[in-house]
């Protein structure tokens, strides 16, 4: 055990403390994956990460990213807020103005401007519609009858996500789930606002088996949702979704289509810095 430089930031919110937390331990090799998910478990935040050299030099560093229960090869809101706790450290990206994150997914480029991050959404490994006995397990899990989900699919890109359309932003602010009927599922359920609002969707996303069963705000999957709605017709041009809201949070996460993917930004907040021995 020793001490350790020490983060926490606050990710996709314009407003501290209104967005998802983030825990980010710094100089983490010499930590196994078992202390690792110790202390993540001990933190209670939906994500902790851990910076370490890279493998590549093609990369400015390597994260590794762990909610209360297991580890993930790529999660959103780690990944913004992972490249700005290593520029507030001293970090030195070897392209100004662009950072290349290792992670069990790969390599991801994210860019930024201030405390306005975006990173390009990684592929995605399965996208498929699901059958119906699927369907009816998640509208039992979500509190709703079947006719009401518009469309469903896969979409995952690390985290295993289920894309779940619903008809209007209220719809989805109306579901209360309980936690003990998620069993496994990870499910990212969406649906649009009036004109008028000053998002143009809502978002929600139910974790299973994990203590922070509903995530304030959540990178992966809106960049997802944003691949998924895209394919599909949905969205036509870029936006801005709405989440953490049924649950007290002001998330605001920036979905912009460019030539080369799909690229998922919002503000990162600093809140704590300090040393934890580890």
């Amino acid at each position: 055990m020793r001490t350790r430089q020490y983060s926490e930031v606050d990710v996709f919110s314009p407003t501290a403390y209104l967005g998802n937390p983030l825990a980010v331990v710094h100089d983490a090799q010499e930590l196994s994956a078992e202390q690792m998910q110790r202390f993540a478990k001990w933190t209670n935040l939906a994500e902790t990460t851990f910076l370490l050299p890279p493998t590549t030099d093609a990369a400015d560093y390597r994260v590794r990213i762990f909610s209360a229960s297991q580890e993930f090869p790529f999660a959103g809101h780690p990944t913004l807020g992972s490249a700005y706790a290593w520029l507030q450290a001293g970090g030195v990206p070897k392209t100004p103005g662009k950072i290349v994150q290792e992670c069990g997914a790969g390599l991801v480029d994210v860019t930024y401007q201030g405390q306005e991050f975006s990173f390009k959404a990684p592929p995605i490994t399965r996208f498929e519609p699901l059958g119906e006995a699927k369907i009816a397990e998640v509208a039992a899990a979500l509190g709703l009858e079947p006719e009401k989900i518009l469309d469903s699919s896969w979409i995952v890109n690390g985290p295993e996500w289920i894309g779940i359309r619903l008809a209007s932003a209220a719809d989805v602010l109306a579901l209360s789930p309980d936690p003990q009927n998620l069993g496994e599922l990870c499910l990212g359920v969406i649906g649009p606002h009036d004109d008028g609002h000053d998002t143009q969707f809502e978002v929600r996303a139910f974790l299973g088996n994990d203590p922070v069963w509903e995530d304030p705000v959540t990178g992966s999957l809106n960049a997802g949702l944003a691949y998924w709605l895209r394919s599909t017709g949905v969205a036509a041009a870029d936006y801005v979704a709405a989440q953490g809201t049924a649950i007290g949070y002001e998330g605001r996460v920036q979905i912009r289509y460019a030539a080369d993917g799909i690229w998922v930004g919002g503000h990162v907040n600093p809140c704590v810095a300090g040393q934890v021995n580890l």
